[in-house]
């Protein structure tokens, strides 16, 4: 019978992955409650399951008494020498129980018991390993998309985990089979098991995308230092190069813009500008309202993190951009407030 109950734990191991000493240490517990609940007003209950050995112990422990008070927890001595002929007054003695001793609730007892601390393990393991790929992209097959509220169920290494339709690229759709990318925004515990915040308009996601895409990122020569992200739309993302001779734009762009290209597609068309980094807030907030060119940059005197931008009066839309996508991106960017204004100084009558 030993043998079959260890090798019942072994196959558990193999298909669950949870290791034997993580089952033996549930299992002891759990007939140590059931013991308890068949031995009403016991209060030390020994349980060892040796799976190097395949031995199974269990004992009730007893105190040896002069006068027994408490018949559940103590012994006389004429008693305890019965199972250990040494024993003197004070002693705890180990009275063996057969697995047969248990009953049929405690074996009922032990059996829920045992699979709930099979399910904890199954969710912790599920819950260390999604916490080990928190902040990464990672690659999930659609399961079903709900057609009310719009969320999407996807498996992921045989777990389930859902987009909502807050984190969806606006306009996109997926069909049931579809491998897509999503990244792991937050991994936390709750009741019900390991909870993924999973996204796909995490600016997170681009990042992730280009480290992907571009070797030098990477390896880390070049470092993306910001990124401002409208889903669907439009990206912004600021690039510094630790090797002087490795051009951190041309590099995330690629040979004819081969790199950029792919991550556009993998986000179904979004926009995504590529911009130099600098420590000089004058260029860095020049070179963030790309693609418009900016004639000068005014740094707000009072320390407010403010600026005024003047821009050749032709590109006085280019650089506000559709619905002030452009400045407004450019700010999340740079951090800085930016206020734009034609170098004439007029806006006309539009």
């Amino acid at each position: 019978m030993n043998a079959e109950f260890f090798e019942a734990l072994k196959l558990l191991e193999a298909e669950k992955g949870i290791s034997v000493e993580y089952l033996c240490e549930k299992i002891e517990n759990a007939i140590v409650i059931a013991v308890r609940k068949d031995y009403a007003g016991i209060e030390d209950v020994k349980a060892i399951i040796d799976p190097e050995t395949q031995t199974f112990e269990v004992a009730l422990r007893k105190t040896v008494a002069e006068e027994v008070e408490d018949p559940a927890n103590q012994i006389s001595i004429d008693q305890a020498v019965k199972y250990n002929k040494k024993a003197q007054v004070g002693d705890v003695i180990d009275i063996p129980l057969e697995t047969k001793q248990f009953g049929r609730i405690a074996a009922q007892t032990a059996k829920h018991v045992i699979k709930q601390g099979i399910r904890e393990a199954e969710r912790g393991q599920v819950l260390k390993e999604f916490q080990s790929r928190e902040h990464e992209i990672i690659t999930a097959t659609v399961i079903s998309t709900d057609p009310v509220r719009g969320n999407v169920t996807l498996e992921i290494d045989h777990n389930e985990a859902y987009l909502l339709k807050s984190e969806q690229i606006p306009g996109e759709t997926f069909e049931d089979g579809e491998k897509i990318k999503v990244y792991v925004v937050e991994v936390s515990n709750s009741e019900r098991g390991p909870k993924v915040m999973i996204s796909r308009t995490h600016p997170g996601l681009v990042k992730r995308l280009f480290e992907i895409e571009v070797p030098e990122v990477y390896e880390g020569t070049v470092e993306i230092k910001a990124v401002s992200r409208e889903a669907g739309s439009r990206t912004k993302l600021a690039v510094w190069s630790r090797d002087p001779d490795v051009d951190a734009v041309g590099a995330c762009i690629g040979a004819r813009g081969a790199r950029v290209a792919k991550i556009v597609d993998e986000l179904g068309g979004e926009k995504i500008d590529v911009v130099q980094y600098s420590e000089d807030p004058v260029e860095f907030i020049s070179a963030a309202l790309s693609p418009a060119k900016v004639v000068s940059v005014e740094i707000d005197p009072d320390g407010a993190h403010a600026c005024k931008v003047k821009v050749p009066d032709e590109q006085l839309s280019l650089a506000i951009g559709n619905r002030g996508q452009n400045a407004r991106l450019a700010a999340k960017l740079t951090g800085w407030k930016i206020d734009i204004k034609p170098e004439s100084g007029f806006f006309g009558e539009e």
